[in-house]
């Protein structure tokens, strides 16, 4: 077992032999592993302040699911194929120039060595394959993450996988330091890192606020003084930003606005352009790895080829990343009549906002997209997890997401939901440990819970 270091489902009665056994598991196990007390506990940490758990519950009640979803060591392996494969061509030059033609300035210019951090690849499972559905720059949920791994207790995993999962937590979070500190030093800092800003518009009325109270709680463990700030709070003066009278050494920037054009961005656009601020991740990033244009050149054999990539990185990059193309005047009649097969996302979009399923495309709404500027990505399925009960199944979608540092995965997740994209408002739905099994141990897993059927438990582990 392992986190990267994953069809609609029939209950566990009704196996389909054509589906991977991970995915069989995904249909059967209905275990509720999430042990809310160690939730508490992780949250709380050794301050025993049980302030966050409540804003958690009070706020956003379904951040985390209670089941775990299974993925097996063949996808867990593609994860980390698939994303060294992207990574390889993103630092060709010639792709970054032909990505960053025409982009704003603010893109083209160096970021003094920083890397940026939590880029998020998103999967959709499409059997031994996948399909990349996109890029994020400033994924979210990574300290989320930490304290669900210490959360989850049991669920189809011997006591040693079990605690190899939770001390995995520990290991991201000293992974994330690492990070940070990393791209310091990058930035050709020599000085200890002493400051951080977390930067977001109106912070405290994000809905992922929680999680930026415990980056502040882990940077303050390491000597590492963090604020956390709307851009507008900031000011760029005598060659340095500042929040008050403290001086700013790096921002974490999760501010959606990728390109520092607002207004209340303006002191960190200064700053930034300036050096005066380790800024990450940073415009640039955005430009080369999020804007989702890129997509159609990281899923087209010929586009690829003309850049020079290998011949075996294209037949893994046309394989797991779903073909995409701009939407134009040109094509427009094509992909309208095909697009019960497409997605059409706008090329500056995040978090689902602005993403149309195609066959949900009025054509009300196909003037929106004509006179804006989208892509259209073939389609590939979420992964299913059954919740509820064996007697009453529900049946809710999951996407992977893997966090990834300077080419490596750190982490990947899965979250749980209902409707068009991840939402973290679906009851029994959010984030997910994701567990990667062998085949025989999966097999193992649904004999023991076929063995299991009619008693209190569905698998070997007696989940509660």
């Amino acid at each position: 077992m392992r986190n990267s270091d994953i069809v609609t489902g029939n209950p566990a009665s009704n196996h389909d032999s054509t589906r991977l056994p991970a995915e069989q598991l995904n249909s059967s196990c209905f275990c509720s592993s999430l042990d809310k007390s160690a939730l508490k506990s992780a949250l709380s940490c050794e301050v025993h302040d049980d302030k966050l758990f409540e804003l958690i519950e009070e706020r956003c009640p379904y951040l985390f699911s209670a089941r775990p979803v299974f993925i097996s060591s063949t996808q867990a392996d593609r994860i980390e194929e698939v994303v060294g494969a992207l990574e390889s061509v993103i630092e060709l030059p010639a792709y970054q120039e032909l990505v960053l033609v025409d982009a704003p300035d603010i893109a083209k210019r160096g970021a003094i060595g920083a890397r940026g951090v939590f880029f998020g690849y998103d999967f959709h499972p499409d059997g031994a394959n996948l399909g990349l559905i996109e890029i994020n720059t400033n994924a979210g949920g990574a300290m989320l993450n930490v304290a669900m791994a210490r959360a989850h207790r049991t669920c189809c995993l011997d006591d040693t996988q079990l605690a190899q999962a939770v001390l995995s937590g520990a290991k991201f979070e000293n992974e994330i330091i690492q990070m940070f500190q990393s791209e310091w030093a990058s930035a050709r800092q020599t000085a200890p890192l002493r400051t951080i800003a977390i930067v977001d518009i109106q912070p405290q009325q994000q809905y992922l606020y929680p999680e930026f109270l415990l980056f502040q709680r882990l940077f303050a463990t390491h000597d590492i003084n963090a604020v956390i700030a709307d851009p507008g709070e900031l000011f760029f003066r005598d060659g340095a930003l500042w929040f008050g009278e403290l001086q700013i050494d790096l921002v974490y920037n999760r501010l959606t606005d990728f390109m520092l054009e607002a207004p209340e961005s303006r002191a960190l656009h200064d700053a930034y352009c300036e050096d005066a601020v380790v800024l990450t991740p940073h415009p640039r990033a955005h430009a080369i790895y999020a804007n989702k244009r890129n997509l159609t050149i990281l899923s087209d054999a010929t586009a690829l080829a003309a850049l020079g990539v290998p011949q075996a990185t294209i037949d893994i990059l046309v394989a797991n990343v779903p073909f995409t193309e701009s939407v134009t005047t040109n094509n427009a009649e094509r992909l309208w009549n095909e697009r019960r097969n497409l997605f059409f996302k706008p090329v500056a979009g995040y978090g689902g906002r602005a993403a149309y399923r195609g066959d949900k495309v009025t054509k009300r709404v196909w003037q929106e997209i004509l006179s804006g500027e989208y892509i259209a990505q073939r389609v590939v399925a979420p992964g299913v997890r059954v919740s509820g009960t064996a007697d009453s199944p529900e049946t809710l979608k999951f996407d992977l997401r893997s966090y990834v540092y300077n080419s490596r995965v750190q982490w990947t997740a899965a979250r749980v939901y209902q409707g068009q994209t991840t939402n973290f408002r679906t009851p029994g739905g959010g984030f997910a440990p994701v567990y990667s099994l062998g085949d025989e141990e999966v097999t193992a897993e649904l004999k023991a819970i076929s063995d299991a059927a009619g008693s209190r438990s569905c698998c070997a582990n007696d989940c509660k």
